[in-house]
Formats: structure tokens, C-alpha cells, sequence
């Protein structure tokens, strides 16, 4: 092509290429200060839409850990009542079996009773104590616990997902009760009631066995359920990672490079743009 001043065909595709290298440059300077190499649709649509996603099964695990931690607090709470009641039982057990000997003296088996109240009153006062945020499982009426497992449950039948929950359920350890059969006003004042009240013990010692078999089973399922949903948290943020996450050491070296790239384009675009003052000379 001819000389012309209207028309710079070597300016025009170095300014191209100037522009290309400051594009790249842009994209690099991006993943460095974000650390992404996808943290817009505009970067790779498929890579962000499935990371979004992921994203949002992330925020569904964080709030079952925090479920589950709340859950497990509740029922350590409880175990640690309903140990307590055991160990109250063997000793007011022990004040019956004094009470029922037909050998001792009015005074003392007086003397033993008060004991034996003030061992009965204390489970009360541990049933009542065993509240953890509002929750009781030991005092009936305290509540369940209700914790998350899942937040996805794709094999209920209905349309999207449902949580999926485990329950503790409610053991009523007050005294009295199904599990607790001792009244509320027994007593070992007697030899006979020192002997009814062996009986009463044996059976009560074998219900809250079964409660604690029940808060101690509770205990676990939530332990590992936390254990399972924290190592499944890592596992999908390294997904995540994988998906969008810079090399940051691989967008190092391109940085150095499109810096040269660029200090080049600019000094070539300056030589094309001088081309055309070479057509002075023809004049002179």
C-alpha cells in the first residue's frame, strides 16, 4: 500500500494488539486481587453457576453444624443430670437398706429419713437445673430437641428438597413419673417403707438406665453427624476451589510477561505513529 497520512495500518493493528495485552493485563490484575480466575458469569458461566450452587449447600451445612452444636449441647446437658440422679439413687438406695434393718433405734432411722429426703429433694433440683437455652429434656413439659441432619433430602416425593432432622426426645425424669417412681413425698421412716422403697429404687435405677442408654445414644448419632457434615463442609469448599480458584503463581509469571508484552505494544504503536511523518521528506 501507498503512503498515506488519512490511513496508518501499522498503528492500527499495534494499537490492537496494545489493547489485546492491556485486556489480558486487566484479566490478570483481577485474579490476583481476588483470587479467582471465575468470579463473574462473564468469566466462565458453567464453572460460576455450579460454584453459586455449591456456595449455597455450604451456607445449608454451616447452619446444620449449627443445629447440630446447639442439639449436642441440650443432650450433654441432660446426661450430665441423669448421671447425677444415678448416682443420688445408689446413695438414697443405701439409706433404704439402713432404714429396712430391723435393728436400729427410732432415733436413727429418723436421722436417716432426713438424709434420705434431702437426696430425694436434690433430684428435683437437678431436673430443674438441667436447662440448656430454654430446653429441659429431663423436666416433662421442658421441650424436645429437634436438630437439623440435612438440608437436602432428594427421596421425599416432593417437589424440591426437605430438611432432614433428627428428634431427642423428652425423658420426664421428675419425681414421680413413669421413669422416676419414687413420689414426691417418699420416705424411709419406717422399716416398711424402708423396704418398699428398695423395691421402688430397683425399678427406678432400671427405667433412667434406659434413659440414659437413650440420651447417651442421642449423644453420638449427634456427634458424628457433626463430624460428617464438617468433613463434608471441607470437601465442598475444595470443590469450590477447584472451580474457581487463580493459580496465583501461574497468573504471576503472566503477569510479568503482558507487562513486557505491554511496555513493547506501546513502543511499537509510538514507531508506527511515525511512519507517516516520513512523507515530509518527499517534499522537501
Amino acid at each position: 500500500m501507498g503512503f498515506s497520512v488519512n490511513t496508518n495500518l501499522g498503528a492500527m493493528a499495534a494499537l490492537q494488539s496494545l489493547n489485546e495485552t492491556n485486556r489480558g493485563l486487566a484479566q490478570v490484575q483481577s485474579r490476583i486481587n481476588t483470587g479467582l480466575s471465575v468470579s463473574s458469569t462473564k468469566d466462565n458461566s458453567a464453572s460460576y453457576a455450579i460454584a453459586q450452587t455449591l456456595r449455597g449447600d455450604l451456607g445449608g451445612l454451616q447452619s446444620v453444624s449449627a443445629s447440630l452444636s446447639r442439639a449436642k449441647s441440650v443432650t450433654d446437658v441432660a446426661i450430665a443430670g441423669a448421671e447425677q440422679i444415678s448416682d443420688v439413687l445408689n446413695m438414697m438406695k443405701s439409706k433404704a437398706y439402713q432404714s429396712a434393718d430391723a435393728g436400729i433405734d427410732a432415733n436413727s432411722r429418723a436421722s436417716i429419713n432426713s438424709d434420705f429426703v434431702a437426696l430425694r429433694d436434690q433430684i428435683t433440683t437437678i431436673v430443674n437445673s438441667s436447662d440448656f437455652n430454654g430446653t429441659n429434656l429431663l423436666l416433662t413439659g421442658g421441650g424436645t430437641v429437634t436438630a437439623l441432619q440435612s438440608v437436602k433430602d432428594g427421596d421425599t416425593g416432593t417437589a424440591g428438597y426437605q430438611p432432614d432432622s433428627l428428634a431427642v426426645a423428652n425423658q420426664g425424669l421428675d419425681l414421680g413419673g413413669a421413669v422416676i417412681t419414687i413420689a414426691a413425698t417418699g420416705a424411709v421412716d419406717t422399716q416398711a417403707n424402708a423396704q418398699t422403697m428398695i423395691d421402688t429404687i430397683t425399678t427406678t435405677q432400671a427405667n433412667l438406665a434406659t434413659s440414659l442408654s437413650t440420651l447417651g445414644a442421642a449423644s453420638r448419632q449427634i456427634e458424628a453427624q457433626q463430624n460428617f457434615s464438617s468433613k463434608l463442609s471441607d470437601v465442598v469448599e475444595a470443590g469450590i476451589g477447584n472451580l474457581v480458584d487463580a493459580d496465583l503463581a501461574k497468573e504471576s509469571a503472566k503477569l510479568q510477561a503482558l507487562q513486557v508484552k505491554q511496555q513493547l505494544g506501546v513502543q511499537a504503536l509510538s514507531i508506527a505513529n511515525q511512519a507517516p511523518s516520513t512523507i515530509i521528506s518527499l517534499f522537501r
